[in-house]
């Protein structure tokens, strides 16, 4: 069994993607090829927004999107503290100073209210100067975008969308990564949409933004000159191969990927009932496109032992996090440290994640959840 099953998909999805690859090789258009602006523009299509601008990879992404915005030391970018270090990772690249906060227990994604909190303690402390939210679309779901948007527009806040592992979820039928005044995502191959090495994507609707972000993926050059760099930039772009692989992987995933991974986790969730155990909450006018099926274990059992036991089982089950951002070595002694993130300090002792993807069937689903119960009686 696997904890998502890209040769399952690739079985089904081969003649397509062998195409794609044949017909990559034979132009010997390796980089910016056609394929790669055809992605961009049925993503941008399907997200909603004026461009989609592909890069080397979810964490570049964010980067980008921080050196677009001029975000810089004396900054401070607000990140929830239950996620993956990139999120973190990329405002202190450019200098900022990342601040954690913690998350809704049931959503797992940034909670508003400690985020307002947490802006007003920055402000009061007049160290550094409050400048952008970092709001994770965490395991698929879309984060609480109404009431952290109304957050951002009181204090004047830059809004980024980590939608890394949220494309393809929704609110009352908009899409993730439409939300953020800049959103981002990856096409690592775990991720809903993954290719078959590293990738990512931005998307915005600002017309400045997107021409800067063009340039700073190319060594910050201007326009179609690359001998003319008007910037300090990178070089973080999209394989030819990469998005010829994505654009039959993205067909399937709109048309119905993202529904069976819809099934599988309601499967779990009915299965689990009365269980003990607490399973992914999905709000009302909401679609996850499940990243991640993420459940909490009673705090009295054994995870480690749990996990060896669906290992000895043949499942894999995985810790998404085991530590929250604020703890991580790379912030000790800085004022990252600085958090009071009590409901992650939770969930990283309880959370765990089981195999999902679009072609588990409703057997695995079973077997898979009768072995979680054994494991924790």
């Amino acid at each position: 069994m696997q904890f998502r099953d890209l040769k399952k998909q690739y079985e089904v999805l081969k003649p397509e993607i062998d195409a794609a690859i044949a017909d990559v090789i034979d132009s010997s258009r390796f980089i910016s090829g056609p394929q790669v602006r055809e992605l961009e523009a049925q993503l941008a299509e399907y997200v909603g927004v004026k461009h989609c601008i592909t890069c080397g990879n979810g964490t570049d992404a964010i980067t980008l999107a921080m050196m677009a915005w001029g975000i810089g030391e004396g900054d401070a970018v607000f990140v929830p503290d239950f996620t993956f270090f990139s999120s973190g990772e990329c405002p202190a690249i450019v200098g900022a100073t990342p601040i954690f906060v913690d998350v809704d227990e049931r959503t797992f994604n940034l909670d508003s209210d400690k985020l307002e909190l947490a802006v007003e303690q920055i402000i009061s402390e007049g160290e550094i100067k409050p400048k952008a939210v970092v709001a994770v679309d965490l395991f698929g779901l879309p984060a609480d975008y109404a009431r952290i948007k109304a957050v951002c527009k009181k204090y004047d806040l830059l809004l980024l969308e980590d939608g890394a592992q949220g494309f393809g979820g929704s609110i009352n039928g908009k899409m993730a990564c439409s939300f953020g005044d800049i959103a981002t995502t990856s096409f690592f191959p775990a991720k809903p949409l993954g290719c078959y090495g590293d990738g990512g994507a931005i998307f915005t609707d600002n017309d400045e933004w997107a021409a800067m972000l063009r340039s700073l993926t190319v060594h910050g050059k201007s326009g179609n000159d690359k001998y003319n760099n008007i910037r300090i930039g990178m070089n973080s772009r999209l394989d030819t191969i990469q998005a010829a692989i994505l654009l039959p992987k993205f067909k399937a995933f709109a048309e119905y990927e993202i529904d069976a991974v819809n099934h599988a986790a309601d499967r779990y969730t009915e299965l689990f009932v009365g269980s003990g155990i607490i399973t992914p909450v999905i709000p009302d006018s909401y679609v996850s496109s499940w990243a991640q099926y993420t459940v909490q274990l009673p705090i009295d059992i054994d995870r480690a032992k749990l996990v060896e036991h669906l290992k000895s089982k043949g499942i894999p089950a995985m810790i998404y996090y085991v530590k929250p951002m604020h703890l991580q070595g790379a912030f000790e002694g800085t004022r990252s440290a600085v958090a009071d993130c009590t409901v992650t300090e939770q969930l990283c002792k309880t959370v765990l994640s089981l195999p999902m993807h679009p072609y588990l069937t409703e057997e695995e689903i079973a077997v898979i959840v009768n072995e979680t119960m054994r494991g924790i009686l």
